[in-house]
């Protein structure tokens, strides 16, 4: 599993790659934490379950990182691990984090929410699984 940012114009663009669709979904969560905050820093110790259905993959991404973000704001948590289960493009996972300590996790953005720009799940030739978008920052 292994998860990256990248810039695009004055948002930013979130990436998780896996050996399956699900890992993908949850290596594009710990990037979304990265937006946010070193996740290295995030402790694991409340638990978020969250569900998820759509009719494609793409808009099941969409779906799973903007619970993620109602939840980060709602619960005022952060995360850093993820268990996520897809089958029928439906998503069962959960999100273990902490709550905001600012002075420890020193946030450096908020997400407003994911979108579809650069929105894209696909199952590569290599293999692996992609999952990305770009988030409103």
């Amino acid at each position: 599993m292994k998860w990256e940012t990248f810039e695009h114009d004055a948002d930013v663009g979130v990436r998780g790659l896996g050996a399956t669709k699900a890992e993908a979904f949850a290596a594009c969560a710990m990037a979304l934490t990265a937006v946010i905050t070193d996740p290295t820093k995030v402790g694991g110790f409340e638990a978020a379950r969250i569900e998820c259905a759509a009719p494609d993959d793409e808009l099941l991404l969409l779906d799973w990182l903007n619970a993620l973000i109602y939840e980060m704001a709602t619960r005022k948590l952060l995360f850093s691990r993820f268990t996520v289960s897809i089958e029928h493009h439906r998503l069962t996972a959960t999100a273990w984090g902490e709550p905001i300590d600012v002075a420890r996790h020193q946030p450096a953005a908020e997400i407003k929410g994911a979108s579809f720009c650069e929105l894209k799940v696909e199952h590569l030739p290599d293999g692996q699984w992609l999952a990305q978008c770009v988030v409103d920052v």
